[in-house]
């Protein structure tokens, strides 16, 4: 018998549900979800040779964390069946100050399978403008980072080794640096 057959019939179970995430089981298997169905946008924004990244104290890691920009998807109220696209676009310019042209989705993707429902759609950012600051809304505290291509690699190792936290997402961007990858 399959682990997908052993599982399709035992009912899940809520266990603990908050404004954002619900923690559920079935049978022996232990995961989290977010509430609502809300989704998460994720955008890669290369500007000249530059990728915009964030940096955000995160509490669950207690440190700052190095990561692409994103947000919630139809989070607030009334804004439930928000456009993915839309989402993505205002979280770019309220976390980085930029301003996209385009928006170009990539697919969605899951953050751990194994342990969270999670999923987040991935959009490129397209003919950025500089319209702002950036730093999220108020009491989020983001430090934006423009950060070159050609030094992207010495930029997380310098942000490792001082301590902070590295979004699984800039894989992506160390993958595809990688000549034995290609």
């Amino acid at each position: 018998m399959s682990l997908e057959d052993e599982f399709r019939d035992i009912p899940e179970e809520v266990r603990w549900e908050g404004r954002f995430i619900v923690t559920k089981t079935r049978g022996r298997w232990e995961y989290v979800g977010r509430t609502r169905n809300i989704r998460a946008a994720v955008i890669l924004a290369i500007d000249e040779g530059h990728v915009i990244l964030v940096e955000q104290f995160r509490v669950p890691l207690g440190r700052p964390s190095i990561e692409m920009p994103a947000g919630l998807i139809g989070d607030l109220e009334g804004s439930e069946g928000e456009d993915a696209a839309i989402a993505a676009a205002r979280e770019l310019e309220e976390e980085t100050g930029y301003r996209a042209g385009r928006m170009e989705e990539i697919g969605e993707f899951f953050s751990s399978p194994g342990m969270v429902t999670e999923a987040f759609t991935m959009f490129r950012a397209h003919d950025l403008v500089k319209v702002g600051e950036g730093g999220g809304t108020e009491g989020e505290g983001i430090t934006v980072h423009r950060v070159p291509l050609d030094g992207f690699d010495a930029f997380i190792a310098e942000k490792r080794a001082a301590g902070y936290g590295i979004d699984v997402r800039m894989l992506m961007l160390i993958g595809a640096r990688m000549p034995e990858l290609r």
